[in-house]
């Protein structure tokens, strides 16, 4: 396959979408995210996960430069673009239920977020990397700038691209530097990923190095005390933009954690591995008690998503192979998991008058069965409840923290036991209890069931066979952490 057929469809429609009729411009977007998933989906049946990187595309870009416009898949971010497909897919039909003040503008920021958090994936190059690292937060901006929710959504929005944008800088200084000094030895300059990893930098230079990128995904995360921007963001955002946002935006940051820090800077990586198992360990305790204590449904989900991004950057610097594939299949969960969430947030809260606070929801759950089952299920996943594939990812995960270091996996068990009490505390305060009376109680609409039944669906197959994912990213995963690992050795 053609991977710029994948990555540039969305945007290409989009465009072609700004100037349709405003009729016609949500199901021309809905439909190219349609067609890109159904792309993504053989290209995961078509992967040979005895090879390495696959469908590759390599042309010169900026030869001066040594940029290459280089794409590729392995099994570290194929189900990571299809996690990306299938969010926005949701998104662009459930958005189709809802009237747009200028739809054609709309789209077309909705389907370029698209492309670009698709290209981030699928970059092998470091500067093509940072292009569409920086390229996400633009389409963003405007999708919560301009149809968000709220009279501060300026003053959020603004905030969130402060924050990231300084990350963004750290990051092109470490991208810039990466390149130059990797070609000091006489080599030509290339910021080809396979380049960089083939010429390894001092140790002190990768220390330095290593902490700017790492500011700049922690920020992007969110993790704590990185986290400022994420309350006001979030609440700004419309439920549908912050479902992919949520799900997809935030695991670009962990799989540049994987893609580039781990195989280019393993010195540092090894140097820094206790601070980054600190910050993962205070991500988790910290979101997990906000979860459970703010009664606004958008931040529960928010603080949680810190907490499960902490479990991930667990998994990332347990160094070693069970750590790392638990947090390669746990991005794909959390993904998972928090779209039919947010999304059944939106539904609750129309329901309640338009209130997002858990004291104005209740008492619907035997009027709606459907609608409780699908939100049953999806909080259960949350709290990696065994049987789920979030347990399988936790698992993983705590069971390669375990093994490399003791002290820290005990800290981290208490955050699964956390992770009981917000999930099952959102699903109680929304669908039990005496209900509000503004709250309209009725069963699932068949648009609604449209969108969240697929996604639900997917989340029980992940449940009943996770060795799709584990299996196909085992040997990319193996590979991307091995520099670190020999130098922990």
């Amino acid at each position: 396959m053609n991977l710029s057929i994948l990555l540039w469809l969305p945007a290409a429609v989009g465009l072609v979408a700004a100037f349709a009729p405003r009729q016609i411009a949500p199901k021309l977007v809905a439909l190219a995210t349609l067609v890109t998933l159904g792309l993504a989906i053989y290209l995961i049946a078509d992967y040979d996960p005895s090879g390495g990187m696959q469908h590759v595309t390599d042309t010169m870009w900026i030869s001066q430069l040594g940029i290459h416009y280089k794409l590729g898949v392995d099994g570290l971010n194929l189900f990571l673009i299809g996690l990306t497909t299938l969010g926005f897919a949701a998104a662009a039909v459930a958005a189709n239920f809802r009237q747009w003040d200028k739809p054609g503008l709309f789209y077309l920021h909705l389907a370029l977020g698209e492309t670009a958090v698709l290209g981030a994936f699928m970059a092998q190059d470091l500067a093509l990397f940072v292009v569409f690292f920086d390229l996400m937060l633009i389409p963003f901006y405007f999708l919560a700038g301009q149809w968000g929710v709220g009279d501060d959504r300026i003053k959020a929005v603004t905030k969130m691209v402060v924050y990231t944008f300084v990350g963004s800088l750290l990051m092109l200084g470490a991208a810039i530097a990466t390149g130059v000094l990797s070609a000091g030895d006489g080599h030509a300059i290339s910021f080809a990923l396979s380049d960089l990893r083939a010429h390894k930098l001092g140790t002190s230079t990768q220390e330095w190095i290593f902490l700017l990128f790492a500011l700049a995904f922690l920020v992007k995360m969110p993790a704590f005390p990185f986290h400022g921007w994420m309350p006001d963001g979030y609440k700004a955002m419309p439920i549908e933009v912050l479902a992919v946002f949520s799900a997809v935006l935030s695991k670009v940051a962990a799989y540049g954690f994987l893609r580039i820090v781990l195989p280019v800077f393993p010195d540092a990586t090894a140097h820094f591995q206790d601070l980054m198992l600190i910050l993962a360990l205070a991500s988790i305790l910290y979101g997990s008690v906000m979860a459970f204590t703010s009664t606004n449904a958008r931040l529960v989900l928010g603080y949680s998503s810190i907490a499960q991004l902490g479990f991930i950057t667990l998994g990332i610097f347990a160094l070693n192979d069970r750590g790392a594939q638990g947090a390669v299949l746990q991005m794909v969960n959390h993904g998972l998991v928090v779209i039919p969430l947010i999304l059944i947030v939106g539904i609750l809260a129309r329901r309640a008058g338009g209130s997002e606070d858990l004291r104005d929801m209740g008492g619907i759950a035997f009027r709606a069965p459907v609608l409780a089952t699908l939100f049953l299920i999806s909080a259960f996943a949350t709290l990696a409840m065994p049987g789920s594939s979030n347990f399988v990812g936790e698992f993983f995960i705590l069971l390669g923290v375990f093994e490399s270091k003791q002290a820290f996996a005990y800290i981290a068990f208490a955050g699964v036991a956390l992770a009981a009490v917000y999930a099952l505390r959102l699903f109680i305060r929304a669908m039990h209890n005496r209900p509000s009376p503004q709250v309209e109680s009725k069963e699932l609409s068949f648009r609604d069931g449209l969108v969240l039944v697929p996604l639900v669906a997917v989340i029980l197959f992940f449940a009943v066979y996770p060795q799709l994912a584990l299996h196909r990213a085992e040997k990319s995963v193996t590979a991307t952490i091995q520099p670190a690992v020999e130098v922990t050795k």
